[in-house]
């Protein structure tokens, strides 16, 4: 059947264009096609494909707008560099998981960072510091950090 689709002979025209959408695909532009309306499709997908937003993240009386950069505990603003932000951002993300400081250091700083520095012990300091008490960050011992 699928055989006889293709040659047009006696099934049904429109079964490989309901399979191929079916297995995923978006569109389907049967030929002989008109360049205007393919142009048109390439249009509306892209203005499909803008970047997601990431989502606001919430724990514990935090929350963090990565797409503004934006900061606060329990309503009041934070004012955090942007270490301090990504660290915290990186944190909130991983969702009460230990993140370690490898990690931290792997991801929010730059591929030219020491290995050896202590720039994720200072700036985790720095962020305890700055979101107050309750605290809200917690060493987990040979492991790293999480909220």
């Amino acid at each position: 059947m699928r055989q006889a689709c293709r040659d047009g002979q006696g099934a049904d025209p429109h079964a490989d264009r309901l399979d191929g959408l079916d297995r995923g695909a978006d569109d389907y532009l049967p030929k002989p096609f008109a360049f205007a309306e393919l142009v048109a499709r390439l249009r509306a997908l892209a203005r499909r494909s803008q970047p997601a937003i990431p989502p606001v993240l919430s724990a514990r009386g935090l929350t963090l707008d990565p797409a503004r950069r934006v900061a606060s505990r329990y309503g009041k603003r934070l004012d955090l560099g942007p270490k301090e932000l990504a660290v915290l951002e990186l944190l909130m993300a991983a969702g009460g998981r230990a993140v370690s400081a490898e990690e931290l250091l792997e991801r929010a700083w730059d591929e030219m960072a020491d290995p050896f520095s202590t720039a994720v012990k200072v700036t985790v300091s720095r962020l305890r510091r700055k979101l107050g008490d309750p605290p809200v960050i917690e060493t987990v011992t040979q492991a790293g950090y999480r909220i």
